[in-house]
């Protein structure tokens, strides 16, 4: 016997069922953006290594461990499956040219992958919704990004998501911050777990981020980069808030949050629930003023966030969310080679009305394809026999009529059958 060929772990199917879900979120996630007049991009997987090396910082947990690296085996260079959309935006951008006459509003839907253990929330390839916003240098559209995601938990029905807000400052800021705190860590250096060590010199800032219980203590004792900040800093940071403040959106003061990408400066933020068990953060973001410049571009402004698909559905389905199911408009149902020629022709002339139309493949009795007309959950049969295709008519049967109306079949001319579906479907809406 062959064996069965299994998909990666940490790499999933998504199943017809659930891929409705995915595609019924994706169509609320559109027009959300739209209404804030976000554009998509569309980006590739793969890209060159040194671009995430550049980016997000060689001493991050997703560089040294969780990217899916490799070499080109034709020309040597370096790949790597994307691990954030972020840093390909960037590049996309600056490539392209696309900040040169305006600033843009951009958005992406697409995998990502890491190479880390899976569980209940966190796969090796993922999927993320990327909003992007390049050339805005002021805290109004740090405070619209942020107001987004209220919004999007307004529409989607989700509750108990909180917000929790932070600076980073300016790098010479946190410079002195960082001095500070190897000073600090220093005098703590036996109580570091090995990370903690091994960041000391490199990037303390990142143990700030440690997950490890074990630290929490020395943590929340460390020195605040909030007490190195200078007066703009200080300024934007107030005026992120403020904005919050008059749209009465609350929002928690973290000063350990830090992200765990090094592009991120001044305003940061995580929206949190504590619905998914340890893998709590459903949307986080901030401010990367220096990205363009260190990838290559002009100095410009940007801010954006990023949504983990599966989280957020997930979160959906725990409040009770369902995928509405696939409306189909006719299953054609046909026996008899006259019949069967007709039916192929009545099919293609409904979906010419824009009517949506299940044609019945495989053969089979008429009372087997009635039941698999019934499961399909379209609203009407068009069956066709012979007698009915020699008259040049069909059966018009409505499957799931409205009350306690029988379900009346009716013979009707093939070049009439598109208006009366289409007013069977408007009576019904109209009722």
């Amino acid at each position: 016997m062959i064996a069965k060929i299994q998909s990666v772990r940490g790499m999933n199917d998504i199943l017809p069922d659930e891929a409705e879900f995915w595609d019924q979120f994706e169509e609320t996630i559109r027009s959300w953006l739209k209404s804030y007049g976000y554009r998509p991009l569309r980006l590739p997987i793969v890209e060159p290594t040194p671009l995430f090396k550049r980016a997000i910082g060689e001493v991050t947990d997703i560089v040294e461990k969780e990217m899916y690296s490799f070499v080109d085996s034709l020309n040597g260079e370096p790949l790597t499956l994307r691990p954030e959309g972020t840093a390909g935006c960037v590049r996309a951008v600056i490539q392209h040219n696309l900040i040169a006459q305006q600033p843009q509003r951009l958005y992406y839907l697409g995998q990502m992958f890491r190479h880390e253990r899976p569980q209940k929330g966190r796969y090796r390839q993922f999927h993320q919704v990327g909003v992007e916003a390049l050339g805005f240098p002021g805290p109004d559209i740090d405070a619209e990004q942020i107001l987004m995601g209220a919004r999007l938990w307004d529409d989607l029905g989700l509750e108990g998501i909180t917000l929790q807000l932070n600076t980073l400052g300016q790098p010479a800021e946190r410079a002195c911050h960082r001095a500070e705190l190897i000073r600090y860590f220093e005098e703590h250096k036996e109580a570091l777990d090995d990370d903690g060590r091994r960041r000391l010199y490199t990037n303390p800032l990142r143990i700030l981020d440690s997950k490890n219980p074990a630290l929490h203590d020395i943590i929340v004792g460390a020195p605040r980069l909030i007490d190195h900040l200078g007066v703009e800093s200080l300024a934007h940071f107030e005026g992120v808030q403020q904005v919050l403040r008059d749209a009465g959106l609350p929002f928690q003061i973290n000063p350990r949050l830090v992200r765990g990408l090094d592009y991120y400066n001044l305003t940061v933020y995580e929206w949190l629930t504590d619905r998914l068990g340890a893998q709590g953060t459903v949307c986080a973001g901030g401010r990367y003023d220096g990205l363009v410049q260190q990838l290559g571009g002009k100095p410009a402004p940007a801010c954006g966030f990023a949504m983990g698909v599966e989280r957020l559905l997930a979160l959906i389905r725990e409040a009770g969310g369902e995928a509405r199911a696939a409306a189909i408009d006719v299953y054609v149902v046909h026996q008899g080679s006259a019949a069967s020629r007709l039916a192929a022709r009545v099919a293609e002339g409904l979906r010419d009305h824009g009517i949506d139309v299940l044609f019945h493949c495989g053969g089979g009795s008429f009372k087997t394809q009635m039941k698999k007309a019934d499961a399909s959950g379209a609203a009407f049969a068009v069956i066709i026999g012979d007698d009915e295709a020699n008259a040049g008519e069909v059966t018009l049967k409505p499957m799931h009529p409205l009350g306690e109306q029988p379900n009346e079949q009716t013979r009707v001319r093939v070049d009439d059958l598109a208006d009366a579906i289409i007013s069977s479907i408007l009576n019904q809406e109209d009722s």
